[in-house]
C-alpha cells in the first residue's frame, strides 16, 4: 500500500510537471501557419544574457512531411529613447487567427489582379514599466511578414532609436545581395552591382552595409527578404556590414546621408505602427519571382479614380544625348519617334528649363497635338543635395511643387521624373509621399530616379509607376565596368530587385556608348519584357530605332508593360531568365543568356493549356549585333527549342488564332 501510495504521488508529480512545462511552453511560444499549411513562422520568448528575456522568431517550411528550418532563432525588438522594448517582455495576449482573404488590381506590373490571402496574429506584450508593443505576424504560402506596433495613446513623439530586427540565414548556401553605396554627390541610391552567388555571411566590404532586397539559396530554399508599406512615420532600413553566422541585422540611415540633412532615427506620436519586414520563401525560384507580397502587406490605393494612370511606352534622348533636354528641336524629332513607333510617352530630361531653340509650353503643345504625353525630369532638392541640374527647389517645396504640378496639368503633362534623393532618412520618406499625393491630385505619374527602393507604394498610390534603384544602361557612357557586368546583372535584378515593384533600367540601347556592349542586341530587346516597368523608356536615339528590321519595329510597337499575368519559366540568378507574360489571349516570351556561353534551351509552358497562336520568334542572329526572325505556329502543349549565344537572349510573340 505505501509503496502504491508513492507511486501515486510521484505520478501526481511527474502530470503536474509535465502540465507546468505544457503551460510554460504554451505561454512562451506562439506559431501561425499560411492557409497551406506550408509556411511556419514561431515567436518564443528565450532566456539571453543577463538572465533577461528576449523575444526571437524561426521560419520553417513543411513539405510531404519534412520540415525545412528557412530562418533560423533570430532577434526581435526595438528600443525607443524613453523606453526599451528588447528584453524582459511580459506576454499579454494573443489575438485570434485572423484570415485575410482579398482581391485588388494594380495598373502596372506583372499581374492585373492580385489575390492577398493570409492568416495573421497580433501578440501583445509589456515592458518592465507597463507599456505596451504589439508584434503583428502574417503568414503566407510564399513567406512570412512581421511589424512592430506600438499600441498606447499619446500625442507625445517618441524617438526609436534602434531596432534590433535579424533574419538567421543557414549558412550553408549562396547570396545575391547589393552593398550600399557610401555618401556622395549622386548617392547613395541603391545602383551598385549586386554580389553573384557569394556565401552567406560575407561582410559588405562597404561600411554602410548591405541594401535591401538580399537573395539567398540554402537548405533546397530560395529566401528573398525587404520591407515593405514604410510610411512618413519611419525611415528605410538596411542591413548591417556584418553578419555573423549567417545573422543580418537592419541598420538605420547614415548621418552623411543627404548632405548630413534630416534625422537618422525616426519618431512619431502614438499609436505607431512601422513598417514590415518581408520574407519571401520557396523550394522554387517562380515563388520567389511571382510573389506579390511587397504590395499585399502594402496599405490599399488611396481613394480616388485613377483610371488616368496608363502605362505605356516612351522615347528619351538623354542618353545618348546628354544636352538634349536643352535642345528644342532634338525632343521634337523624339516626339516624332514616339509617334512612329506608336509609343504613348517621350521623356524629356534634366536642365530642359535652360532650353534653347524653344520652351517647354511650345513642346508641350507641340506632343499634345501629335498625341503624344509628357514626362518631365526634376531635381529633387532642395538641402539633400547639390546636383545642379534642373530644374530644382521646386519638389521640396510643398507651395512651390503643388503650383508645379497644377501648371503641368494644365499643360498636358502626363509625368514626372524627379531624380537625386540621396537618403532613406523619414523626412525624406516623407517627401516622397507629400509628392504622389500632390501628384495625384493633378492627375500627374510619378517615376522616382537616384532614389530608394521600391517598398509597396504602387499599390498605395497608383501614379507611382516606376523607381530607378538599379543599375541602369546610361552606365555604358560612365562605367567602364558595367559591359561585363550588365548581362550577368540583369538576371539578378530579374531575381531580386525586380520582385519588389517596378524598375527603370532603361533597355534596348543598341548604340555602343563609350564602352560598348557584350550582350546580344537579341539580349537588348528581351530585356523589354525581363524588366518590368510601369513606362519603358528607350534609351537609343532616333537613327537607330529607324534603322532597325521591320519585324523588330513591330515588336517594340506592340511589346506591353502591364500584365495580366507573368510566369517564371526557368533560370537562376547571374546565369539565365525565361518568362512568360499574357495581356488578354496573347503571351509574350523572352529570355536572356547571363553567361558568355553558347545554349540550346527548350521552352515549355503548361500554364498554355488549350489554344493555337501564330508566333514571331527574334532570336540571335549570326552575330550578337543582328536579329533573326522566324513566323510559325504554336499549339498549346508543344515545346519551343530555340539557340542562345553567350550573353544572347530571344523574344516572341504569340498571338490567338
Amino acid at each position: 500500500m505505501k509503496n502504491k501510495t508513492l507511486f501515486n504521488a510521484a505520478l501526481l508529480i511527474a502530470t503536474l510537471v509535465l502540465f507546468m512545462s505544457c503551460k510554460t511552453q504554451k505561454e512562451n511560444k506562439w506559431e501561425l501557419d499560411s492557409p497551406n499549411n506550408g509556411v511556419r513562422i514561431s515567436v518564443m520568448s528565450v532566456n539571453g544574457d543577463n538572465q533577461s528575456t528576449k523575444l526571437v522568431y524561426e521560419v520553417s517550411t513543411t513539405k510531404n512531411g519534412k520540415t525545412t528550418s528557412v530562418i533560423e532563432t533570430s532577434p526581435l525588438g526595438i528600443n525607443r529613447s524613453d523606453e526599451l522594448f528588447s528584453e524582459n517582455l511580459v506576454f499579454v495576449s494573443k489575438s485570434e487567427v485572423k484570415t485575410i482573404d482579398e482581391t485588388y488590381t494594380m495598373r502596372i506590373g506583372r499581374q492585373s489582379k492580385i489575390r492577398n490571402n493570409a492568416n495573421e496574429i497580433e501578440l501583445t506584450f509589456k515592458n518592465e514599466k507597463g507599456s505596451l508593443i504589439q508584434l503583428v505576424v502574417r503568414a503566407y504560402d510564399d513567406g512570412v511578414a512581421f511589424k512592430y506596433v506600438f499600441p498606447d495613446q499619446s500625442d507625445k513623439t517618441y524617438t526609436v532609436t534602434k531596432e534590433l530586427t535579424g533574419f538567421k540565414v543557414p549558412e550553408n548556401g549562396k547570396a545575391w545581395i547589393q552593398q550600399y553605396a557610401k555618401s556622395s554627390k549622386w548617392g547613395p541610391s541603391y545602383e551598385l552591382y549586386y554580389e553573384n552567388e557569394i556565401p552567406i555571411g560575407t561582410p559588405s566590404t562597404i561600411a554602410e552595409g548591405w541594401g535591401f532586397p538580399a537573395l539567398f539559396n540554402t537548405n533546397n530554399h530560395w529566401i528573398l527578404i525587404s520591407e515593405a508599406n514604410l510610411s512618413p512615420n519611419y525611415c528605410g532600413v538596411r542591413l548591417e556590414q556584418n553578419a555573423p553566422n549567417g545573422l543580418y541585422t537592419v541598420r538605420f540611415p547614415e548621418a552623411a546621408d543627404a548632405l548630413g540633412t534630416g534625422s537618422v532615427e525616426p519618431s512619431y506620436t502614438l499609436p505607431w505602427s512601422m513598417p514590415w519586414r518581408v520574407i519571401i520563401v520557396g523550394q522554387s525560384l517562380a515563388t520567389i519571382f511571382e510573389s506579390h507580397m511587397i504590395t499585399n502587406v502594402s496599405d490599399p490605393a488611396i481613394p480616388g479614380d485613377f483610371s488616368w494612370v496608363k502605362p505605356g511606352r516612351a522615347s528619351w534622348g538623354w542618353n545618348t544625348n546628354h544636352d538634349s533636354g536643352k535642345e528644342y528641336l532634338s525632343l521634337k524629332e523624339f516626339v516624332d519617334l514616339a509617334v512612329d513607333m506608336k509609343w504613348e510617352y517621350s521623356l524629356v530630361d534634366a536642365n530642359w528649363d535652360l532650353m534653347e531653340g524653344g520652351n517647354i509650353e511650345q513642346l508641350a503643345k507641340y506632343a499634345n497635338s501629335k498625341n503624344i504625353g509628357l514626362l518631365l525630369w526634376y531635381n529633387s532638392g532642395g538641402a539633400n543635395n547639390d546636383v545642379s541640374e534642373g530644374p530644382r527647389d521646386i519638389m521640396n517645396d510643398a507651395q512651390k511643387r503643388k503650383a508645379e504640378f497644377k501648371k503641368l496639368h494644365e499643360m498636358g503633362v502626363k509625368g514626372v521624373k524627379i531624380d537625386f534623393w540621396h537618403s532613406d532618412k523619414q523626412d525624406l520618406i516623407q517627401r516622397y509621399i507629400d509628392v504622389l499625393k500632390d501628384a495625384a491630385k493633378n492627375q500627374i505619374m510619378v517615376n522616382f530616379h537616384g532614389c530608394t527602393m521600391p517598398r509597396g507604394w504602387s499599390r498605395t498610390y497608383p501614379n507611382l509607376v516606376s523607381f530607378e534603384a538599379a543599375k541602369g544602361e546610361e552606365n555604358y557612357d560612365f562605367d567602364e565596368t558595367y559591359p561585363a557586368q550588365a548581362p550577368i546583372q540583369a538576371s539578378i535584378l530579374a531575381f531580386s530587385r525586380n520582385v519588389l515593384g517596378p524598375m527603370d533600367c532603361t533597355p534596348m540601347t543598341l548604340t555602343n556608348l563609350k564602352y560598348p556592349h557584350q550582350s546580344s542586341f537579341a539580349h537588348e530587346l528581351a530585356l523589354t519584357i525581363v524588366y518590368n516597368c510601369g513606362i519603358l523608356h528607350f534609351g537609343d536615339n532616333v537613327k537607330m530605332y529607324r534603322s532597325l528590321p521591320e519585324y523588330v519595329k513591330t515588336f517594340l510597337k506592340e511589346v506591353p508593360v502591364a500584365f495580366d499575368e507573368t510566369r517564371l519559366i526557368s533560370g537562376e540568378p547571374g546565369k539565365s531568365i525565361v518568362i512568360a507574360g499574357r495581356v488578354g489571349k496573347d503571351w509574350y516570351l523572352a529570355g536572356i543568356n547571363s553567361e558568355n556561353t553558347f545554349k540550346e534551351i527548350t521552352i515549355d509552358m503548361p500554364f498554355i493549356t488549350t489554344g493555337a497562336f501564330d508566333m514571331s520568334l527574334i532570336t540571335d542572329g549570326t552575330d550578337a549585333k543582328s536579329f533573326a526572325n522566324k513566323l510559325t505556329s504554336f499549339k498549346a502543349g508543344e515545346k519551343i527549342k530555340l539557340k542562345m549565344l553567350g550573353f544572347g537572349g530571344f523574344v516572341a510573340t504569340l498571338k490567338e488564332k
